[in-house]
């Protein structure tokens, strides 16, 4: 048995400097006269791959193009790597290269802090993917290697600006069939996200939301346009806060009403309309000081912002006293809130591979179409990031990753 293991050993080593591991067969027997077993390492495999990564948090001068980025590798038996074919970014992409939630996301990847601070270096952005499965754990039976797939990456993993990227099972979903990989590239986050928001928080579906009357706040962005988009498909009125010049895509989208806060304060203009069962602010800020006031009192209504100070505190204050800071606030505006007869609530992100089973459905039926304003080869995703810090985005920034990256 020594023998053997350093037979593999040495195999192993001879390859590795070409960045492969190879396929070794052994044939395994424990006495004479025994029958033989067959044992077969991983086939030859490389160990690096091509990805964009940052070695530390700051501006766009922080990205990195390597040939030498680690290969994932499955530690899990229900997790599947996939072949990215496109990514997107997202506005959390750019805030987490300046270093947003890394408190956060430090202790999700080591909850019982062994490592070193600077651990998660070299760090790979994307929270978008759509691509093929190359291989799959020993637990996953829903998918097999070759399925076409997309997923939305949880911020505390490697992200999808790679080549490849491990996932788990539970986490990816089969992509559309009515879409290619760039399209299908611009939904996972957004539609995880408003996903969260409206069903899980805010308690929404397709068969309690016809004729509500439900106000988006911040329509024209990545998770507005998924919203609208959702809950008219199952039959609520909505009315959409957005700027004149993103009327048109918004109305597109089916919007029944278009409130343009740069023709006034849009809270005089939505005083005069019903008050709503829910409301979607993607914008936050002075929003909250009047939102609340257009709900309808004590009928269940909610007011849902995606815009919380959960991951400021913990980065400003630390992980305990920012979690004691932040349960402080929401209490503290919650009862606020219900003893007026309204219910206030955050909205998270929330990885689903059962949501996008869903909205792969509501794709293919044609009742969500995405929304792609820029795309980008993937030698060219510095450029992406400048053009998504540009701000006022009517729809998403998609990286073909099949379209090679710097030579």
């Amino acid at each position: 048995m020594v023998q053997l293991c350093s037979t593999i050993a040495s195999a192993r080593l001879l390859c590795r400097c070409r960045g492969k591991v190879p396929r070794v067969s052994v044939l395994v027997g424990e006495g004479r006269g025994e029958s033989l077993r067959r044992l077969q390492t991983s086939s030859y495999r490389r160990t690096v791959m091509p990805a964009w990564v940052i070695d530390k948090y700051g501006n766009n001068e922080v990205l990195r193009f390597t040939k030498n980025a680690n290969f994932p590798v499955i530690n899990y038996p229900n997790e599947v790597i996939v072949k990215v074919h496109a990514a997107a970014l997202n506005p959390l992409d750019v805030s987490m290269r300046g270093g947003y939630g890394s408190a956060a996301f430090r202790m999700t990847r080591d909850p019982l802090n062994i490592k070193q601070t600077g651990s998660e270096f070299p760090l790979i952005l994307g929270r978008d993917v759509s691509g093929v499965i190359m291989e799959c754990g020993l637990n996953v039976t829903y998918y097999k290697p070759g399925d076409e797939v997309w997923a939305a990456i949880p911020p505390w993993k490697q992200g999808s600006l790679a080549e490849f990227v491990v996932l788990s099972g539970n986490e990816v979903s089969h992509k559309p069939k009515t879409m290619d990989h760039l399209q299908a590239a611009a939904v996972p986050y957004v539609a995880a996200t408003a996903w969260s928001a409206l069903v899980t928080t805010g308690g929404l579906n397709k068969d309690n939301c016809s004729k509500k009357r439900i106000l988006i706040i911040g329509a024209s962005g990545g998770v507005g346009t998924f919203a609208l988009q959702m809950v008219k498909a199952w039959g609520a009125h909505v009315t959409a806060v957005c700027s004149q010049n993103a009327e048109g895509l918004v109305r597109g989208l089916g919007a029944d009403h278009v409130v343009d806060y740069t023709a006034g304060p849009p809270e005089d203009q939505l005083k005069a309309l019903d008050k709503f069962d829910l409301i979607l602010d993607n914008v936050g800020g002075d929003t909250e000081k009047w939102a609340l006031d257009l709900l309808r009192s004590w009928s269940g209504a909610k007011y849902i912002t995606m815009v919380t100070p959960f991951l400021r505190n913990m980065d400003a204050l630390g992980i305990a006293d920012g979690m004691m800071r932040t349960g402080v606030t929401m209490t503290t505006k919650v009862f606020k809130h219900l003893c007026r007869g309204t219910h206030y609530r955050w909205g998270f992100f929330v990885p689903s591979g059962r949501a996008l089973d869903e909205v792969a459905e509501m794709v293919d039926a044609g009742q969500i179409r995405p929304i792609v304003e820029h795309q980008f080869s993937f030698a060219q995703v510095p450029q992406a990031f400048q053009q998504l810090e540009r701000g006022h985005a009517r729809g998403k920034t998609v990286v073909n990753v099949l379209q090679g990256g710097p030579q």
